[in-house]
């Protein structure tokens, strides 16, 4: 079909960054502020669900902005897998501004309106970089996250803070300018266009030397994937406030690492070419000994946004083994878990957070008892624990079934083990916390502890309850979306399908 012109893309990114600047002006009116969070939150949302109907009927979305130098233009392309990733996160936005503005007042958190601008404009670049055209709109956006979320990490201005938030900014921009933006120097040297196009855009007189060294590149250059050994800024990142660690791990900045290594996969380099230099099935070890090697480091940590950060380094290694495998199933799953991870992950994060805001307690051994004082938000956290461990009926078990039949159809039967495996270990640095926080008896109730990413405050005798409504409605919500993507999986599905078909040029099975 011929592609369908529309500004909406446009409005869609700009919303939020003409929301930033309103919420920078309203430094001194917070309910303004917040009117101004919430309202653009809304408004995005309401314009991707716009564009949903006619991507579904096969179309594709351009909106030309303006050429820069020949050959490289800013340029929003919009595709079933840009509008799954988009409408993930304009959602989860919503809710995460809700439970932000609960979490922030509760904590009486300093420079809020510094949080708030910057979580706007994080939330413009990502759908930025979803609505991408080309690598050279791609690579602007991807920094822009990089440098309006070093702020978030660095929010609390401790030095624990700013050593995070080194990290951070290094690991990010340093990968990014070294390998990068040297890879798409090779591949327009190469192709003569940044273009994205289903089936790739290599001639295939490129040899297949050149091809693989562009490819490791990338991978690389893309260090917000977090695939080891390019994944110690994640858990570093831990010392910023845990509305801000939602944002990195479900929302915007690793799911924008992934996205990116999809489409670098089925849109630069195409299946057929990296089936012919061989590259996927590497790739797809590198992210399966990532996906064991998180899990075990996981173990072994007692903090819990700490435990939470090594399980989103592993979970995020599903979604590049679905793409690096190649088949048809692999890349449905790969796509579906983009979704169904971001759901599952916010619940866990916007959990730990309402158990700090309501207990001040943050390490994993602190929580005896603790699901009987706060029900729901524990509850909550069980639903997205089952989901990561990917069992039945939540959203986690369908990507992670697609995958394991796609490791059959790429005839890759020790990822098949690897797929097992890691199912286990989940359920071993999961389950603890369900058992501890329903099974035992409560701690008594005067506590305090200071971890990364939290305030520390004085002890103090009081009784625990759930924490403020419009923190613990987000998570129950979140919660309760992977139970109905689980009975209706149409809704990821259906986009999955069409991602796959297209990189496969139709030859979906």
């Amino acid at each position: 079909m011929e592609p369908l012109q529309s500004a909406i893309p446009l409005y869609v990114v700009s919303v939020s960054l003409a929301a930033s600047l309103l919420i920078a002006c309203s430094r001194k009116a917070p309910n303004l502020r917040e009117f101004w969070t919430v309202g653009a939150a809304c408004l995005k949302f309401v314009l991707v669900l716009s564009l949903i109907p006619p991507i579904v009927r096969g179309h594709i979305i351009e909106c030309p902005l303006f050429t820069v130098l020949p050959g490289l233009a800013m340029h929003f392309r919009v595709d079933a897998l840009g509008i799954g990733f988009a409408a993930t996160a304009s959602l989860l936005w919503i809710l995460t501004s809700f439970y932000s503005i609960s979490y922030m007042r509760s904590l009486r958190e300093h420079a809020q309106t510094r949080y708030f601008t910057c979580f706007a404009i994080a939330l413009s670049a990502a759908t930025g970089v979803a609505f991408s055209g080309n690598l050279f709109t791609t690579f602007v956006f991807y920094e822009i996250i990089t440098l309006c979320t070093f702020p978030l990490v660095a929010h609390k201005e401790s030095a624990e803070a700013l050593r995070g938030a080194r990290r951070y900014i290094v690991y990010l921009l340093g990968t990014s300018i070294a390998f990068q933006l040297f890879a798409i120097l090779l591949a327009y040297h190469a192709a003569g266009t940044l273009d994205f196009r289903n089936g790739g855009i290599f001639p295939a007189s490129v040899s297949a030397a050149y091809l693989a060294i562009v490819f490791m590149l990338f991978v690389a250059g893309i260090a917000k994937a977090a695939v080891m050994p390019f994944h110690s800024w994640l858990p570093a990142a831990m010392v910023a406030p845990t509305p801000v660690s939602a944002l990195l791990h479900a929302v915007a900045v690793v799911k924008t690492g992934v996205f990116v290594i999809f489409k670098v996969i089925l849109q630069i380099f195409g299946v057929d070419t990296l089936m012919r230099i061989g590259a996927g099935i590497p790739l797809a070890y590198v992210a399966s000994f990532t996906i064991l090697a998180a899990s075990v480091i996981a173990l072994r940590k007692d903090n819990l946004k700490a435990r939470l950060a090594y399980s989103t380094v592993s979970q995020l290694s599903y979604i590049v083994l679905g793409a690096a495998l190649l088949s048809p199933s692999s890349i449905i799953g790969g796509f579906a878990q983009i979704i169904l991870h971001a759901f599952g992950k916010i619940t866990l994060f916007f959990a730990a957070g309402a158990i700090y805001v309501a207990t001040h307690r943050t390490e994993i051994s602190q929580l005896d008892g603790v699901g009987r004082q706060m029900p729901f938000t524990m509850g909550a956290f069980a639903v997205g624990a089952f989901s990561m461990i990917g069992i039945p009926p939540f959203g986690g078990f369908l990507s992670k079934w697609y995958i394991a039949i796609g490791t059959l159809e790429a005839s890759a039967l020790p990822i098949l083990l690897v797929i097992a495996l890691s199912t286990i270990l989940n359920a071993c640095y999961f389950m603890p916390i369900v058992y501890r926080a329903f099974f035992r008896s409560p701690l008594p109730e005067t506590d305090s502890h200071h971890t990364p990413g939290h305030d520390s405050s004085p002890s103090v005798r009081r009784r625990i309850h759930e924490a403020p409504a419009l923190m613990v409605i987000p998570l129950v919500l979140t919660a309760l979306a992977t139970v109905v993507f689980f009975f209706m999986p149409s809704l990821v599905l259906d986009l999955a399908k069409i991602v796959s078909a297209d990189a496969l040029g139709g030859r979906l099975r």
